[in-house]
């Protein structure tokens, strides 16, 4: 089966848009918030949240790059190890909302695997989560706060997300059936 494009540039620009707006009203203190992304696209996807919040509210908001590698449950079975990137949170997170970012939610072992890897610098107030995409198949009890498109995928189909600048080929989503 051939791919079909899911979600488009301006799909993702409309859903970002209103994430800022639900955002907005759940954290009345901007002070309070921070933004974390999940290396590599949640990374850009966090702070294309936090240039839409400094947008409308004129706040400065801290923004953390997280690396989960190391909290895999699955590094062991992988095989091929993985590239380790970067993990960058300059601020106490303690007593702060943290807003944690992510491409695609499927299983939840990511978004566990980054729970583990942020309460190692401190316990914040509240953990949200955004995801663009949830496709769901989740084998462990996770949900999104703010998700910007639900379906349903098999196991075997592939969800790709490609944002700029991190790919060329520009802002959308795929989905993969074989």
């Amino acid at each position: 089966m051939a791919d079909k494009i899911i979600l488009s540039e301006a799909d993702i620009e409309r859903i970002i848009g209103e994430t800022v707006e639900k955002i907005m009203v759940d954290v009345p203190n901007m002070d309070d918030l921070a933004i974390v992304g999940i290396q590599t696209r949640g990374v850009e996807l966090a702070g294309r949240l936090k240039k839409g919040i400094e947008a409308k509210t004129g706040a400065s908001i801290r923004m953390g790059v997280l690396d989960i590698t190391f909290y895999r449950d699955d590094l062991s079975t992988r095989g091929v190890l993985p590239a380790i990137k970067e993990t960058r949170i300059e601020f106490n997170i303690t007593n702060k909302t943290i807003l944690l970012v992510d491409d695609v939610l499927f299983t939840g072992r990511t978004t566990k695997a980054a729970l583990e890897t942020l309460t190692s610098f401190g316990r914040p107030r509240a953990i949200r989560l955004f995801v663009l995409i949830d496709r769901g198949n989740r084998e462990l009890p996770i949900r999104a706060d703010y998700c910007g498109h639900c379906m349903e995928t098999a196991l075997s189909d592939k969800v790709k997300v490609r944002l700029s600048p991190v790919d060329e080929e520009g802002d959308r989503v795929i989905l993969s059936r074989e």
